[in-house]
Protein backbone atom coordinates (compact mmCIF):
# COMPACT_ATOMS: atom_id res chain seq x y z
CA UNK A 1 0.00 0.00 0.00
CA UNK A 2 2.79 2.40 0.90
CA UNK A 3 4.48 1.75 -2.46
CA UNK A 4 1.22 2.53 -4.30
CA UNK A 5 0.88 5.79 -2.38
CA UNK A 6 4.45 6.78 -3.20
CA UNK A 7 3.86 6.01 -6.89
CA UNK A 8 0.67 8.07 -6.89
CA UNK A 9 2.46 11.03 -5.30
CA UNK A 10 5.24 10.76 -7.89
CA UNK A 11 2.65 10.78 -10.69
CA UNK A 12 0.97 13.84 -9.17
CA UNK A 13 4.31 15.63 -8.82
CA UNK A 14 5.24 14.83 -12.41
CA UNK A 15 1.77 15.91 -13.59
CA UNK A 16 2.12 19.28 -11.89
CA UNK A 17 5.50 19.79 -13.55
CA UNK A 18 4.09 18.88 -16.98
CA UNK A 19 1.03 21.11 -16.58
CA UNK A 20 2.72 24.09 -14.93
CA UNK A 21 2.71 26.29 -18.06
CA UNK A 22 -0.91 25.46 -18.81
CA UNK A 23 -2.03 26.16 -15.22
CA UNK A 24 -0.21 29.49 -15.27
CA UNK A 25 -1.79 30.34 -18.62
CA UNK A 26 -5.36 29.45 -17.69
CA UNK A 27 -5.09 30.67 -14.09
CA UNK A 28 -5.14 34.33 -15.06
CA UNK A 29 -8.59 36.03 -15.13
CA UNK A 30 -7.82 37.99 -18.29
CA UNK A 31 -6.74 34.85 -20.14
CA UNK A 32 -9.85 33.06 -18.88
CA UNK A 33 -11.94 35.84 -20.42
CA UNK A 34 -10.03 35.48 -23.71
CA UNK A 35 -10.54 31.69 -23.62
CA UNK A 36 -14.28 32.18 -23.19
CA UNK A 37 -14.34 34.50 -26.21
CA UNK A 38 -12.33 31.95 -28.22
CA UNK A 39 -14.70 29.17 -27.17
CA UNK A 40 -17.62 31.22 -28.48
CA UNK A 41 -16.00 31.48 -31.91
CA UNK A 42 -15.55 28.59 -34.30
CA UNK A 43 -12.35 26.79 -35.26
CA UNK A 44 -11.81 29.30 -38.09
CA UNK A 45 -10.50 31.59 -35.38
CA UNK A 46 -10.89 35.18 -34.37
CA UNK A 47 -8.57 38.15 -34.83
CA UNK A 48 -6.91 40.19 -32.08
CA UNK A 49 -9.06 43.25 -32.79
CA UNK A 50 -12.28 41.27 -32.40
CA UNK A 51 -11.03 39.74 -29.13
CA UNK A 52 -10.05 43.22 -27.89
CA UNK A 53 -13.55 44.54 -28.66
CA UNK A 54 -15.31 41.66 -26.91
CA UNK A 55 -13.07 41.77 -23.83
CA UNK A 56 -12.61 45.56 -23.62
CA UNK A 57 -8.85 45.06 -23.54
CA UNK A 58 -6.21 46.81 -25.63
CA UNK A 59 -4.84 45.04 -28.68
CA UNK A 60 -1.30 44.88 -27.20
CA UNK A 61 -2.70 43.35 -24.00
CA UNK A 62 -4.68 40.75 -25.96
CA UNK A 63 -1.61 39.91 -28.07
CA UNK A 64 0.49 39.44 -24.92
CA UNK A 65 -2.05 37.09 -23.33
CA UNK A 66 -2.57 35.17 -26.59
CA UNK A 67 1.17 34.51 -26.77
CA UNK A 68 1.16 33.04 -23.26
CA UNK A 69 -1.80 30.79 -24.14
CA UNK A 70 -0.11 29.76 -27.39
CA UNK A 71 3.19 28.95 -25.64
CA UNK A 72 1.27 26.76 -23.19
CA UNK A 73 -0.35 24.77 -26.01
CA UNK A 74 -3.82 26.01 -25.15
CA UNK A 75 -4.52 27.90 -28.38
CA UNK A 76 -3.30 27.90 -31.97
CA UNK A 77 -2.97 30.53 -34.65
CA UNK A 78 -3.83 30.29 -38.33
CA UNK A 79 -2.20 32.77 -40.69
CA UNK A 80 -4.03 34.06 -43.72
CA UNK A 81 -1.76 36.49 -45.56
CA UNK A 82 -0.94 39.16 -42.99
CA UNK A 83 -3.91 38.26 -40.76
CA UNK A 84 -3.70 35.96 -37.74
CA UNK A 85 -6.72 34.01 -36.51
CA UNK A 86 -6.61 32.56 -32.99
CA UNK A 87 -8.60 29.54 -31.85
CA UNK A 88 -8.74 26.96 -29.04
CA UNK A 89 -6.37 24.10 -29.76
CA UNK A 90 -8.29 21.03 -30.89
CA UNK A 91 -5.23 18.98 -29.88
CA UNK A 92 -6.45 17.38 -26.69
CA UNK A 93 -2.95 16.60 -25.36
CA UNK A 94 -2.66 19.52 -22.92
CA UNK A 95 -6.31 19.37 -21.84
CA UNK A 96 -6.07 15.60 -21.27
CA UNK A 97 -2.91 16.01 -19.17
CA UNK A 98 -4.73 18.56 -16.98
CA UNK A 99 -7.81 16.31 -16.66
CA UNK A 100 -5.67 13.26 -15.82
CA UNK A 101 -3.78 15.20 -13.16
CA UNK A 102 -6.98 16.51 -11.60
CA UNK A 103 -8.33 12.94 -11.50
CA UNK A 104 -5.21 11.76 -9.64
CA UNK A 105 -5.47 14.64 -7.17
CA UNK A 106 -9.17 13.96 -6.67
CA UNK A 107 -8.53 10.26 -6.02
CA UNK A 108 -5.86 11.22 -3.49
CA UNK A 109 -8.24 13.58 -1.69
CA UNK A 110 -10.95 10.90 -1.58
CA UNK A 111 -8.39 8.42 -0.19
CA UNK A 112 -7.35 10.86 2.53
CA UNK A 113 -11.01 11.47 3.41
CA UNK A 114 -11.68 7.74 3.82
CA UNK A 115 -8.54 6.84 5.75
CA UNK A 116 -8.05 10.10 7.64
CA UNK A 117 -4.33 10.06 6.79
CA UNK A 118 -2.11 11.05 3.89
CA UNK A 119 -1.87 9.34 0.54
Amino acid sequence: MERECKEQLEKITQGFQECRKAFTAIGDETRQLILIVLMQSDLNGIRVGEIAEKTHLTRPSVSHHLQILKDAGIINVRKEGTKNFYYISADETQWKAIADLMKLVYEGVVHIGKDGGGI
